[in-house]
């Protein structure tokens, strides 16, 4: 089993980009690597601990060292946090060294899924509704430039892992041995 080019999961928050990333690094038996948790790990600081303190233009820096390194790595599958694709550096080191895959979710979806946590720095403030459509409205056209985009529905994971997997196939990125 080969994969031949980093797969980076990108989309909004509570897209499953964690969930469907383990999931398909599994199934492909490559490493996964959570981009928030690097970040996280690299700071010594939660992401929240990390806007608060410093704010988001510095969390975003960080950000762009930790995918730029992760992308450096053998072929993984990487979930990246929300806003990275937005970042113009970020998304061109993920366009050159990863099949980007946007992972497209519903707003209602979205919320129902980020409700569950309050680790979200940029829903602690408002309408959170409002808040996501805001996002929504300026990411998705930014996010469709992705490689490939995958309609998250509220379906089992395992379903849009072997999407993916479908998908890697054809475009001759991943082949079973």
């Amino acid at each position: 089993m080969t994969l031949n080019r980093t797969v980076a999961l990108v989309g909004m928050m509570g897209a499953g980009k964690t969930s469907i990333g383990r999931r398909l690094a599994a199934r492909l038996h490559v490493p996964f690597r959570d981009a928030d948790h690097e970040i996280e790990a690299a700071a010594d600081l939660s992401v929240s601990e990390i806007f608060t303190r410093f704010g988001e233009p510095h969390f975003r820096e960080g950000e762009r060292k930790v995918i730029a390194r992760l992308l450096e790595e053998t072929p993984h599958v990487l979930a990246t946090g929300g806003g990275a694709f937005m970042d113009e550096t970020t998304r061109a080191a993920m366009t050159a060294r990863a099949f980007t895959i946007w992972l497209k979710a519903p707003v209602g979806l979205l919320l129902a899924r980020v409700k569950k946590r309050d680790t979200r720095p940029l829903l602690a403030n408002g309408d959170m509704h409002q808040t996501l459509e805001k996002l929504l409205a300026r990411r998705e056209p930014v996010y469709a430039t992705a490689d490939m985009t995958l309609e998250s529905a509220d379906e089992p994971h395992g379903a849009a892992v072997e999407r993916i997997v479908a998908a890697l196939k054809a475009r001759g990125l991943y082949e079973d041995s």
